[in-house]
């Protein structure tokens, strides 16, 4: 009961600091909002610039209003989406490994053996996965995940290994549209709206803010269900019924895209092999691209491997005779630090861009360091990331492993809205679902091989590697991708 009161406690605390830091940020963002009044010398300036600049001024700001105003229905026609599906995602993520563990009784190396299943498709399908939605529409391949999904869900409520194997095929190939389609659908209906670095870099973070929120909640729905109901297998009922929702809400609110070339049928080439040759072709003989794929791999990497590692981490250096551990509320306490990471993205993204521009040279100048600030973030994330999983690794303090736990995760929760920012600036829009998911092959065989390795066995040595691998990518990413977009600066200003 001890054990339990400390989590319980320790997600109290993380709650509140994330309301608190919630309402700060509202305010701050607030006060950015109202007009800065200047007395009357300011109002007749003004007065005057509007009259010198007669109809020019008007169309400008009626073209900002429209953009605004395009803006806010993207995000809102993305966020619910992106809510919808990444609850249904995180209502089975406390419970994959117990499912297998405890209620089917499945020995380590069959858990290991069913999560190498998922990774492995997961990693043979997403290059297809990219081609396909490029060729076909986003919006379709969304749609084909709720059904792959919930077909996975499905093969969960049986204790049946065959079936189970191909819950995680299933699940595989819905990880790696998930990860890559939802992400380049929001990026090329941006594009096409005309939306600049900023308000793209603020949906980043709101989805990031709302995954937090909905994650948070999936944890303690999914430790009522298992609770009351005592089977493992509720969560994933309760995800399927919300990846059916998710299917009618993409088809109610979102518009199709495409990639270069896409919308046409091609029945010569259904794997996609000319237009995957071009992709890395691309990705070759770009070293920033490199460097972006390189730190996919390492950080998504180890949180795949954190996700298998957690539960068995906390178990080995809590008590044997004490009660269970109250996995749903670990798990909300984890959604909540990634919370937070969102909110210091937000809050540190708000402070480069509070600035107003007032020339076309002052809002490149702006975009350029936009771009700046989210690659030093990338290396610093990777920094803390290898900070908390190296911590914990060198502690038997189930505290003081729980709280290094926290720290990662809210490095996840500035990690994703920044390698958002980073591909959406650095990935051209032919190729984008495509590159994503390439990128997504390394990832799967960096996990692939980790695990069949014997996690079991090894589990903290699994972490120190994890922590090398970020701090490589950490020290890569300073060195490509920060020069490379302090240098665009120069780019972007010189003249046509």
């Amino acid at each position: 009961m001890i054990v339990s009161s400390f989590y319980e406690s320790q997600l109290c605390v993380l709650a509140v600091f994330c309301v608190l830091a919630v309402l700060v940020e509202r305010r701050a963002s607030s006060k950015k909002k109202q007009p800065i009044s200047g007395g009357h010398a300011r109002s007749a300036s003004l007065v005057a610039q509007t009259v010198e600049t007669g109809s020019a001024t008007t169309a400008n700001g009626s073209a900002g209003w429209k953009r605004a105003s395009s803006a806010s229905a993207l995000a809102r026609q993305y966020l619910i989406v992106y809510g919808v599906v990444m609850g249904a995602d995180w209502l089975q993520g406390p419970y994959v490994y117990s499912l297998y563990r405890e209620q089917y009784e499945f020995p380590e190396r069959v858990v290991a053996s069913l999560f190498v299943t998922g990774f492995l498709s997961a990693g043979l399908t997403a290059p297809l996965v990219g081609a396909w939605a490029d060729q076909h529409g986003r919006k379709r391949v969304c749609q084909a995940f709720c059904v792959t999904y919930t077909l996975a869900c499905v093969c969960m409520q049986f204790n049946s290994l065959p079936t189970l194997y191909a819950g995680r095929v299933l699940g595989g190939i819905s990880t790696s549209i998930l990860f890559s389609a939802f992400e380049s659908w929001l990026i090329s209906s941006s594009t096409s709206l005309g939306l600049d670095q900023a308000e793209l870099s603020s949906i980043f973070g709101r989805a990031t803010l709302v995954n937090g929120f909905v994650a948070f909640g999936a944890g303690i729905v999914s430790n009522q269900l298992v609770g009351t109901f005592h089977d493992f297998t509720t969560p994933f009922i309760a995800s399927g019924v919300l990846l059916v929702l998710s299917w009618v809400v993409i088809k109610s609110l979102w518009t199709e895209n495409y990639g270069n070339g896409g919308g046409t049928e091609v029945y010569s080439d259904p794997f996609q092999l000319k237009r995957l040759g071009q992709a890395w072709s691309i990705v070759r003989n770009d070293p920033t691209l490199l460097t972006l794929g390189l730190t996919q791999t390492c950080f998504e990497g180890s949180m795949y491997l954190f996700v298998f590692a957690w539960v068995p981490a906390l178990q080995e250096v809590s008590s044997p005779a004490g009660p269970p551990l109250p996995l749903g509320y670990i798990f909300s306490a984890f959604m909540v630090s990634m919370m937070l990471g969102s909110l210091f993205y937000t809050a540190v993204v708000s402070s480069v861009s509070s600035a107003p521009a007032a020339t076309n040279l002052k809002s490149a100048e702006a975009s350029d360091n936009s771009l700046t600030v989210h690659a030093k973030l990338s290396s610093l994330v990777c920094t803390l990331g290898a900070l908390a999983l190296a911590t914990s690794v060198s502690t038997h303090d189930v505290r003081l492993r729980f709280w290094a736990f926290c720290l990662f995760e809210a490095c996840v929760g500035v990690y994703y809205p920044v390698q958002g920012m980073l591909r959406g600036a650095l990935v051209s829009n032919d190729h984008r679902a495509t590159l994503s998911s390439l990128f997504r092959v390394p990832l799967n065989v960096f996990v692939v091989a980790t695990l069949m390795t014997g996690v079991s066995s090894a589990r903290l040595f699994v972490f120190a590697g994890c922590a090398f691998a970020l701090a490589i990518s950490a020290i890569m990413t300073g060195l490509v991708i920060v020069p490379r977009a302090e240098e665009s600066a120069p780019a972007t200003l010189r003249p046509a």
